[in-house]
């Protein structure tokens, strides 16, 4: 057992770039697809994209456009695939301590507390110096005095917060976001969006999300990247030069958003698609 694990975290850290090397992301004609009932689904078709460090970048698209076939395929959960996926200039081989991911669901550990649940990954660390590492990223995501608490005993967005400062606890040059406010009420969303922006502020992570909200997407985002229906394709990147904090209401935020919504609908043509 004790030699497994240590493979398993050997093979994390082989698959992870240097912190000294920058992080940005780059992709180049990415193409893939699946099979489904017997045939080939194409998912993604000539995918070129470039994330510069430091960046905060949003993906929208409809319902089975591949968005989050894309974040999988970042995050090294998902091969088979042709084209160029790289961090720093390395190519992605697996997952690796160089990405951090956080789901629609927050998938903690039940029996584990919360200070628990965001020690979980971290390795190679003496007790002291992960206790203060968990109790550092506990106060990064203002959850200090719920450090004994049991995910049953936290509400939905303190939930995902816990899930957030995992993500982030080992320091991950790239930060993945597939969706991870959907399954909340619009008041819990809207302080998780300003929470995430705060952290983001804070730590500076490249950040990707993906997210069916064009609002979410023009608030966090420095840029909204646009994908078209299946074979996912890259449209139209738009750039969000608002100052922060954003307001939703102003003339500049509801024009991009209109420029996003003329893209969004311009191919609208089925009634639904394969949710890949």
């Amino acid at each position: 057992m004790e030699g497994c694990l240590f493979g398993q975290l050997r093979a994390l850290e082989e698959n992870s770039v240097s912190a000294t090397t920058a992080s940005n992301l780059t992709i180049q004609n990415l193409n893939k697809s699946y099979k489904v009932a017997g045939g080939d689904v194409e998912a993604l078709q000539g995918i070129n994209l470039d994330i510069r460090e430091g960046e905060f970048v949003s993906i929208v698209g409809s319902s089975g456009c591949g968005k989050s076939t894309l974040l999988r395929i970042i995050s090294g959960l998902e091969n088979g695939y042709s084209g160029e996926v790289k961090i720093g200039g390395k190519r992605i081989g697996g997952p690796g301590l160089d990405r951090g991911m956080v789901f629609q669901e927050h998938r903690l550990i039940p029996w584990l507390t919360v200070e628990q649940n965001v020690a979980f990954g971290l390795n190679g660390l003496e007790n002291g110096e992960r206790d203060t590492v968990v109790r550092e990223h506990l106060e990064l995501v203002e959850l200090t005095g719920f450090a004994k608490a049991l995910p049953h005993q936290l509400s939905g967005g303190m939930s995902q917060r816990v899930a957030i400062a995992r993500a982030l606890v080992n320091n991950p040059q790239l930060l993945l976001l597939d969706e991870p406010f959907g399954a909340l009420d619009a008041m819990t969303r809207i302080q998780l969006q300003q929470e995430i922006l705060r952290i983001w502020e804070a730590e500076r992570t490249t950040m990707v999300l993906v997210t069916h909200d064009i609002d979410e997407a023009i608030f966090l985002g420095d840029r909204v990247v646009i994908m078209s229906s299946r074979p996912g394709t890259i449209k139209k990147i738009v750039p969000v030069h608002l100052p922060r904090p954003r307001d939703r209401s102003s003339y500049d935020f509801v024009q991009i958003r209109k420029e996003i919504f003329t893209e969004f609908f311009a191919d609208v043509e089925r009634p639904f698609a394969y949710e890949i």
